[in-house]
């Protein structure tokens, strides 16, 4: 699809098809999401991909009962490490071999700077690695979409559960689970009108921040005066 279809045709999608989205399909989605940018490109997210039932069912139990955790062809959990120092070697190296660096002395002093990031209290390195892991969730779901496979981004879920019940190692923050899957045929998701969304005029501030107290959007407007979405699209 063309960047625009996909990202005004994108939605978070509940009700999944029994077809599965396999493997070198998956691959590449997740290929794809890994070259989200990132603080100091230091790249802090994990992905973990459950497939078989019994795990997806797991993972739904810590995530309020949803059903659609356990539907889906797959349910990612999105880690990020909140050690900002964890990968900072061999990335910094590679800014050195590819001219983004002009010598190791600047490379020490880089490195330096994330070594004081990791120092941070706990609270501080949680959002930082919340921030840049975002973009990677964000990227992994406008990948599939680009591909047919349907998601959904999900916030609800009690994470000391979830870290208990797949025995995630200290340090590594939960911070969204996305389900795919291709969609169910008439999914309301996908047949209904997209959710409304705030305009733009009310949004975006020139100079000056100054946000409405109250928003202006009127239920049964449309957000892009677009298409519905269909994974044939191309």
């Amino acid at each position: 699809m063309e960047f625009r279809k996909v990202v005004e045709t994108r939605r978070s999608v509940h009700e999944y098809a029994d077809e599965e989205v396999d493997e070198a399909t998956l691959e590449e989605i997740l290929r794809q999401a890994r070259l989200a940018p990132s603080g100091y490109n230091l790249q802090p997210w994990e992905f973990l991909v459950l497939r078989d039932d019994e795990r997806k069912a797991a993972l739904a139990e810590v995530a309020n009962g949803q059903e659609h955790v356990a539907e889906a062809s797959a349910s990612v959990v999105v880690f990020g490490n909140t050690d900002p120092a964890a990968h900072a070697g061999p990335v910094l190296e590679d800014w050195l071999d590819k001219g983004y660096l002009p010598d190791e002395e600047v490379k020490a002093a880089v490195l330096e700077n994330v070594e004081a990031m990791a120092e941070l209290p706990e609270a501080e390195r949680r959002v930082w690695t919340t921030r840049s892991t975002s973009l990677a969730a964000m990227t992994l779901m406008l990948a599939a979409w680009d591909g047919g496979v349907a998601t959904c981004p999900m916030e609800g879920f009690d994470p000391e559960a979830l870290v208990d019940e797949f025995d995630v190692p200290a340090g590594y923050e939960p911070v969204v689970i996305v389900t795919m899957g291709y969609p169910a045929e008439g999914a309301d998701d996908v047949e209904n009108d997209r959710k409304v969304r705030r305009p733009v005029e009310e949004v975006v501030h020139y100079g000056e921040f100054e946000p409405v107290a109250e928003t202006t959007v009127e239920p049964g407007t449309t957000a892009v005066g677009g298409t519905r979405p269909t994974a044939s699209d191309d």
